[in-house]
Protein backbone atom coordinates (compact mmCIF):
# COMPACT_ATOMS: atom_id res chain seq x y z
CA UNK A 1 0.00 0.00 0.00
CA UNK A 2 2.85 2.34 0.79
CA UNK A 3 4.38 1.84 -2.65
CA UNK A 4 1.05 2.38 -4.35
CA UNK A 5 0.27 5.50 -2.39
CA UNK A 6 3.74 6.94 -2.91
CA UNK A 7 3.60 6.42 -6.65
CA UNK A 8 0.07 7.70 -6.99
CA UNK A 9 0.49 10.66 -4.71
CA UNK A 10 3.70 12.37 -5.81
CA UNK A 11 2.71 15.56 -4.09
CA UNK A 12 5.00 17.60 -1.85
CA UNK A 13 4.98 18.64 1.76
CA UNK A 14 3.76 21.81 3.42
CA UNK A 15 4.49 22.52 7.09
CA UNK A 16 1.33 23.23 9.00
CA UNK A 17 0.84 25.07 12.25
CA UNK A 18 1.46 23.07 15.38
CA UNK A 19 -1.89 24.33 16.61
CA UNK A 20 -3.68 21.84 14.32
CA UNK A 21 -5.19 19.14 16.49
CA UNK A 22 -7.70 16.34 16.17
CA UNK A 23 -9.87 17.32 19.13
CA UNK A 24 -13.00 16.56 17.12
CA UNK A 25 -13.80 12.91 17.94
CA UNK A 26 -15.26 12.29 14.48
CA UNK A 27 -12.12 13.50 12.72
CA UNK A 28 -9.92 11.71 15.23
CA UNK A 29 -11.75 8.44 14.57
CA UNK A 30 -11.38 8.88 10.81
CA UNK A 31 -7.68 9.62 11.21
CA UNK A 32 -7.04 6.54 13.34
CA UNK A 33 -8.91 4.24 10.99
CA UNK A 34 -7.16 5.30 7.79
CA UNK A 35 -3.68 5.91 9.19
CA UNK A 36 -2.71 2.21 8.93
CA UNK A 37 -3.81 2.20 5.28
CA UNK A 38 -1.34 4.91 4.31
CA UNK A 39 1.74 2.77 4.86
CA UNK A 40 3.48 5.17 7.20
CA UNK A 41 2.72 8.35 5.26
CA UNK A 42 2.01 10.92 8.01
CA UNK A 43 -1.29 12.75 8.26
CA UNK A 44 -0.93 16.51 8.61
CA UNK A 45 -4.61 17.42 8.97
CA UNK A 46 -8.12 16.07 8.60
CA UNK A 47 -10.66 18.66 7.49
CA UNK A 48 -14.31 18.54 6.55
CA UNK A 49 -14.38 19.26 2.83
CA UNK A 50 -16.96 21.13 0.76
CA UNK A 51 -17.83 17.82 -0.89
CA UNK A 52 -20.93 16.15 0.52
CA UNK A 53 -19.99 13.48 3.05
CA UNK A 54 -16.26 13.64 2.37
CA UNK A 55 -13.34 14.71 4.53
CA UNK A 56 -9.99 15.73 3.12
CA UNK A 57 -6.89 14.15 4.61
CA UNK A 58 -3.80 16.25 3.99
CA UNK A 59 -0.54 14.28 3.74
CA UNK A 60 2.98 15.22 2.59
CA UNK A 61 2.17 13.38 -0.64
CA UNK A 62 -1.16 14.97 -1.40
CA UNK A 63 -4.84 14.91 -0.51
CA UNK A 64 -6.85 11.75 0.02
CA UNK A 65 -10.55 11.59 0.82
CA UNK A 66 -12.48 9.57 3.37
CA UNK A 67 -15.83 9.54 5.20
CA UNK A 68 -16.46 10.58 8.80
CA UNK A 69 -15.50 7.12 10.08
CA UNK A 70 -12.51 6.46 7.89
CA UNK A 71 -14.42 3.58 6.33
CA UNK A 72 -12.72 4.04 2.96
CA UNK A 73 -9.90 5.98 1.35
CA UNK A 74 -9.95 7.61 -2.08
CA UNK A 75 -6.52 8.41 -3.46
CA UNK A 76 -5.12 9.22 -6.88
CA UNK A 77 -8.53 10.73 -7.56
CA UNK A 78 -9.51 14.10 -8.97
CA UNK A 79 -12.82 15.70 -8.03
CA UNK A 80 -14.38 17.74 -10.83
CA UNK A 81 -17.34 20.08 -10.40
CA UNK A 82 -19.79 18.80 -13.02
CA UNK A 83 -21.40 22.22 -13.44
CA UNK A 84 -18.32 24.43 -13.73
CA UNK A 85 -15.84 21.72 -14.89
CA UNK A 86 -13.47 23.06 -12.24
CA UNK A 87 -10.85 20.69 -10.82
CA UNK A 88 -11.68 21.00 -7.13
CA UNK A 89 -8.80 18.81 -6.00
CA UNK A 90 -6.23 20.90 -7.86
CA UNK A 91 -7.86 24.08 -6.55
CA UNK A 92 -7.41 22.85 -2.98
CA UNK A 93 -3.81 21.82 -3.64
CA UNK A 94 -3.12 25.28 -5.05
CA UNK A 95 -4.59 26.81 -1.91
CA UNK A 96 -2.33 24.67 0.28
CA UNK A 97 0.68 25.56 -1.86
CA UNK A 98 -0.09 29.25 -2.34
CA UNK A 99 2.97 31.31 -3.29
CA UNK A 100 4.20 34.79 -4.12
CA UNK A 101 6.27 34.90 -7.28
CA UNK A 102 8.30 37.78 -5.86
CA UNK A 103 9.50 35.49 -3.08
CA UNK A 104 10.83 32.72 -5.35
CA UNK A 105 14.64 32.42 -4.97
CA UNK A 106 15.45 33.02 -8.62
CA UNK A 107 19.18 32.83 -7.90
CA UNK A 108 18.67 29.09 -7.58
CA UNK A 109 17.28 28.80 -11.11
CA UNK A 110 18.80 28.69 -14.59
CA UNK A 111 18.03 31.92 -16.45
CA UNK A 112 17.15 31.85 -20.16
CA UNK A 113 16.26 35.08 -21.94
CA UNK A 114 14.23 35.25 -25.16
CA UNK A 115 14.09 38.64 -26.90
CA UNK A 116 14.13 41.55 -24.45
CA UNK A 117 13.09 39.24 -21.61
CA UNK A 118 10.64 41.76 -20.12
CA UNK A 119 8.07 39.14 -19.17
CA UNK A 120 8.98 36.51 -16.57
CA UNK A 121 8.01 32.92 -15.90
CA UNK A 122 9.43 30.20 -13.65
CA UNK A 123 9.42 26.48 -14.24
CA UNK A 124 10.28 23.35 -12.26
CA UNK A 125 11.75 20.69 -14.51
CA UNK A 126 13.52 17.34 -14.52
CA UNK A 127 16.05 16.78 -17.36
CA UNK A 128 14.63 13.29 -17.95
CA UNK A 129 11.04 14.54 -18.20
CA UNK A 130 9.59 14.06 -21.67
CA UNK A 131 6.94 16.73 -21.21
CA UNK A 132 9.64 19.13 -20.00
CA UNK A 133 11.37 18.66 -23.35
CA UNK A 134 8.09 19.42 -25.12
CA UNK A 135 7.66 22.47 -22.89
CA UNK A 136 11.18 23.63 -23.80
CA UNK A 137 10.14 23.72 -27.44
CA UNK A 138 7.00 25.70 -26.58
CA UNK A 139 8.91 28.22 -24.46
CA UNK A 140 11.24 28.84 -27.38
CA UNK A 141 8.27 30.08 -29.40
CA UNK A 142 7.50 32.87 -26.95
CA UNK A 143 8.74 36.41 -27.48
CA UNK A 144 10.36 38.72 -24.95
CA UNK A 145 10.29 36.43 -21.96
CA UNK A 146 12.77 35.38 -19.28
CA UNK A 147 12.45 31.80 -18.06
CA UNK A 148 13.84 30.80 -14.67
CA UNK A 149 14.19 27.03 -14.52
CA UNK A 150 14.44 25.34 -11.13
CA UNK A 151 16.10 21.96 -11.54
CA UNK A 152 13.87 19.45 -9.77
CA UNK A 153 15.27 15.94 -10.40
CA UNK A 154 12.69 13.48 -9.13
CA UNK A 155 12.35 10.84 -11.85
CA UNK A 156 15.53 8.82 -11.32
CA UNK A 157 19.05 8.90 -9.84
CA UNK A 158 20.22 9.75 -13.35
CA UNK A 159 18.09 12.89 -13.20
CA UNK A 160 20.07 14.07 -10.21
CA UNK A 161 23.42 13.40 -11.90
CA UNK A 162 22.40 15.26 -15.05
CA UNK A 163 20.99 18.19 -13.07
CA UNK A 164 24.22 18.55 -11.11
CA UNK A 165 26.35 18.39 -14.26
CA UNK A 166 24.18 21.02 -15.95
CA UNK A 167 24.35 23.36 -12.97
CA UNK A 168 28.12 22.89 -12.65
CA UNK A 169 28.72 23.73 -16.33
CA UNK A 170 30.61 26.94 -17.13
CA UNK A 171 27.52 28.11 -19.03
CA UNK A 172 24.62 26.42 -17.26
CA UNK A 173 22.03 28.09 -19.51
CA UNK A 174 23.65 26.69 -22.66
CA UNK A 175 24.14 23.28 -21.04
CA UNK A 176 20.47 23.12 -20.07
CA UNK A 177 19.14 24.27 -23.42
CA UNK A 178 21.50 22.01 -25.39
CA UNK A 179 20.39 18.98 -23.38
CA UNK A 180 16.67 19.72 -23.57
CA UNK A 181 16.75 20.63 -27.27
CA UNK A 182 19.06 17.97 -28.63
CA UNK A 183 20.03 15.63 -25.80
CA UNK A 184 23.62 16.84 -25.69
CA UNK A 185 25.03 15.50 -22.44
CA UNK A 186 26.72 18.00 -20.11
CA UNK A 187 30.41 17.29 -19.65
CA UNK A 188 31.05 19.25 -16.47
CA UNK A 189 31.96 17.50 -13.24
CA UNK A 190 29.03 17.40 -10.84
CA UNK A 191 31.00 18.25 -7.72
CA UNK A 192 30.19 21.95 -7.42
CA UNK A 193 27.73 23.39 -4.91
CA UNK A 194 24.18 23.22 -6.30
CA UNK A 195 20.79 24.52 -5.16
CA UNK A 196 19.06 21.22 -5.87
CA UNK A 197 18.31 20.38 -2.23
CA UNK A 198 16.86 23.85 -1.77
CA UNK A 199 14.83 23.42 -4.95
CA UNK A 200 13.40 20.16 -3.66
CA UNK A 201 12.43 21.77 -0.37
CA UNK A 202 10.82 24.65 -2.25
CA UNK A 203 8.92 22.24 -4.50
CA UNK A 204 7.65 20.43 -1.43
CA UNK A 205 6.46 23.68 0.09
CA UNK A 206 4.68 24.57 -3.14
CA UNK A 207 3.18 21.06 -3.34
CA UNK A 208 4.50 20.42 -6.82
CA UNK A 209 3.33 16.94 -7.76
CA UNK A 210 5.48 16.39 -10.82
CA UNK A 211 7.29 18.05 -13.69
CA UNK A 212 6.97 20.34 -15.47
CA UNK A 213 5.29 23.07 -13.45
CA UNK A 214 4.87 26.68 -14.56
CA UNK A 215 4.64 29.68 -12.25
CA UNK A 216 3.60 33.20 -13.27
CA UNK A 217 4.09 36.65 -11.79
CA UNK A 218 0.33 36.79 -11.22
CA UNK A 219 0.93 34.13 -8.53
CA UNK A 220 -0.91 31.58 -10.63
CA UNK A 221 0.41 28.24 -11.76
CA UNK A 222 -0.11 25.65 -14.43
CA UNK A 223 0.66 22.10 -13.26
CA UNK A 224 2.13 20.11 -16.11
CA UNK A 225 2.81 20.81 -19.77
CA UNK A 226 1.16 23.71 -21.60
CA UNK A 227 1.42 24.78 -25.27
CA UNK A 228 2.81 28.18 -26.23
CA UNK A 229 -0.60 29.83 -26.87
CA UNK A 230 -1.83 28.89 -23.39
CA UNK A 231 1.40 30.14 -21.80
CA UNK A 232 1.07 33.37 -23.78
CA UNK A 233 -2.44 33.92 -22.40
CA UNK A 234 -1.15 33.42 -18.85
CA UNK A 235 1.68 35.88 -19.49
CA UNK A 236 -0.76 38.48 -20.80
CA UNK A 237 -3.00 38.07 -17.74
CA UNK A 238 0.07 38.44 -15.49
CA UNK A 239 0.65 42.04 -16.52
Amino acid sequence: MKTSLTSCLAFATLSLSASLTYANPVLDSARKNIEPLLGGVPIEAVNKSNLAGLYEVVTPQGIVYTDDKGGFVIFNGTVIDSATKENLTQKRIDQLGAFKFSELPLKDAIKTVYGNGKRVIATFEDPNCGYCKKLHSELGQLKNVTVYTFLYPILSPDSLAKSKAIWCSADKTKAWNDFMASGKEPIAKSDCETPIDRNKALAQKLRINGTPGLFFTSNKRVPGYAPAPEIEKMLVSSK
